[in-house]
C-alpha cells in the first residue's frame, strides 16, 4: 500500500535524488562487500513512517531492515539533504500557488514521546511522563513553514524567537510582518523579541459570537 500517491512522491523523488551524492554500488564498509540498499526503496519506507506514524520496525521488511532505515536516514540528514529538500518544496509552493507570509501565525503544542529522545521532557499535562512541546509557524493559509522542539516541560514563549528563525528566505519576504500568536507567546516581555525578528506581535481576536439556538415548542 503506498503512503501517498505517485503523482506527489514522483516529483518529491526526482528532487531528493538529484541531491544525494554518488554511491558506490557495493558497500565498502561491508565485510562481505554487499549490494547497498536502494536509497528510492529506504526514501519510500520513511515516507510511511512518515504517513502512517510507526515504527521502523513495524515498516521494515526482506526489502530493507529498520537498521538500514534508520542509518541511512542518520546519513541523510548529517547531509542536510532534508532541510534542502524542504526548501525546495516551499519554493515550488509559493511559486505555483504562493505563501501568505504577511500574516504569520505561531503556536505550541504537547505531543506524547514515550520513546524519550535528545528533545523530550517531563509532560506537565501526561503525569510526567515523556512529551515533546512543538512550536510550530503556518503561513497566513496554515501551510507548515517551520517548527522547533523541546521538552514538554518548556513554556512557549521562550520558543518564539528560534521558531521565527526557521521562516524560508523567500525574496518577497517582507521585513515587519504581524505574527499572530497565543496569549502565552504574546508576553510583556517578548517584544524586543518580536522586534528584533522583524514581527509585530499580536494575540487572535474572536469572532463574532452566536447565541445559542433555542428549542421552538
Amino acid at each position: 500500500m503506498p503512503a501517498l500517491p505517485s503523482w506527489l512522491t514522483e516529483p518529491l523523488w526526482d528532487q531528493f535524488t538529484a541531491l544525494l551524492p554518488q554511491r558506490h554500488e557495493f558497500d565498502p564498509a561491508h565485510p562481505l562487500g554487499c549490494h547497498r540498499r536502494s536509497d528510492r526503496i529506504v526514501f519510500d519506507k520513511l515516507l510511511q513512517v512518515l504517513r502512517f506514524g510507526c515504527s521502523y520496525e513495524a515498516i521494515a521488511d526482506s526489502t530493507c531492515s529498520a537498521t538500514t532505515i534508520r542509518n541511512r536516514r542518520d546519513e541523510w540528514i548529517h547531509l542536510k539533504l532534508f532541510a534542502r529538500l524542504k526548501q525546495i518544496a516551499l519554493d515550488a509552493y509559493d511559486r505555483v500557488v504562493g505563501l501568505v507570509v504577511d500574516q504569520i501565525a505561531v503556536d505550541g503544542a504537547i505531543t506524547k514521546a514515550p520513546g524519550g529522545g535528545e528533545a523530550a521532557g517531563r509532560s506537565p499535562v501526561d503525569r510526567g511522563k515523556q512529551g515533546m512541546k512543538r512550536s510550530g509557524m503556518t503561513d497566513g493559509y496554515g501551510i507548515p513553514v517551520g517548527r522547533v522542539l523541546a521538552g514538554a516541560n518548556c513554556h512557549d514563549s521562550p520558543l518564539l524567537a528560534p521558531t521565527l528563525d526557521r521562516l524560508p528566505d523567500l525574496d518577497h519576504c517582507p521585513t515587519r510582518s504581524p505574527c499572530t500568536s497565543t496569549p502565552a507567546t504574546t508576553r510583556p516581555t517578548l517584544a524586543p523579541c518580536s522586534a528584533s525578528e522583524g514581527c509585530t506581535a499580536g494575540s487572535p481576536t474572536r469572532g463574532p459570537t452566536h447565541q445559542s439556538r433555542q428549542p421552538t415548542s
